[in-house]
């Protein structure tokens, strides 16, 4: 049997004739569906746990955190490893989103990118991956030629390795130290990864980098205290931040973040 026919995430949804359905019929079934998403999530959270040690342990070692995925996996990597920077104040370098095909395709379909089991240990490459280093392979199906291929060339390297995917037991899991599997079951839409499977990534992505983050120091009680200062908003709650944890006003709050350039080195100049 096809490995394809086997997965979870190719099974027939149990929707049927949907362009017959009205508009509140199509959402009301996309969201009942959705809604046992965080359920898949929280059944994976053993395997989650196993692989966020292990990051940790890496990179406070010096190393970094690396995604490799194709299309809505590929994408939703890059989203993940973007928002590190701003949000938690550490350099672009340490997370790093890679998909196949290259960056073109993160707007664009490039077309066989993932079918090359070789390229992806290239892509990686090119940023110096050394044994400090974390690499996780992200794909829906489990299949991916791309992400198999990378996860394997670095685990054969003695670099750690972990996935995401939504399918238990597949190839892809196989291949990586710390598998994390969140089966979603059938789409609304049949095969339509980019749904409940994109939505069960974007979660444990989002669990990954932030429990990361947290057990490397980078936030302070429940503060991003490290994160940039980069539009008027991030500017005020960081304002807050200060006033409250300092008992000041906001002009001197204002002035002290100015001085200090952080939430961060703004409390501990008054504190230290």
């Amino acid at each position: 049997m096809n490995v394809r026919t086997m997965l979870t995430t190719e099974m027939s949804s149990r929707f049927n004739d949907l362009e017959k359905m009205s508009v509140r019929a199509l959402l009301e079934g996309i969201n009942s569906e959705d809604a046992t998403v965080p359920q898949a999530v929280a059944k994976a959270i053993p395997q989650i746990e196993k692989l966020v040690t292990a990051a940790v342990e890496k990179m406070r070692e010096g190393g970094r955190l690396f995604y490799i995925g194709a299309g809505t996996s590929g994408r939703l990597g890059i989203v993940d490893a973007s928002e590190c920077p701003p949000t938690f104040g550490v350099p672009h370098e340490l997370v790093v989103g890679i998909i196949a095909g290259g960056d073109k395709a993160i707007r664009k379909a490039v077309e066989f990118a993932e079918d090359d089991r070789q390229q992806a240990a290239k892509d990686l490459d090119s940023f110096n991956i050394n044994d400090k280093d974390v690499v996780i392979g992200i794909a829906a199906s489990g299949t991916t030629p791309y992400v198999i291929g990378g996860v394997k060339t670095m685990r054969e390297r003695g670099i750690v390795t972990g996935c995401v995917t939504c399918n238990v037991g597949s190839p892809l899991a196989a291949a990586v130290e710390y598998p994390v599997e969140a089966e979603v079951g059938a789409e609304f839409l049949t095969g339509s990864t980019r749904m409940k499977s994109g939505t069960a990534q974007k979660l444990i992505l989002n669990m990954i980098s932030t429990a990361i983050m947290i057990q490397l120091g980078r936030v302070k009680g429940n503060k991003m205290v490290d994160m940039q200062l980069s539009n008027h908003k991030l500017v005020d709650r960081a304002t807050r931040m200060v006033m409250s944890e300092l008992n000041i006003d906001e002009a001197t709050a204002r002035q002290l973040i100015a001085e200090k350039g952080s939430v961060r080195a703004a409390i501990e100049s008054r504190k230290s």
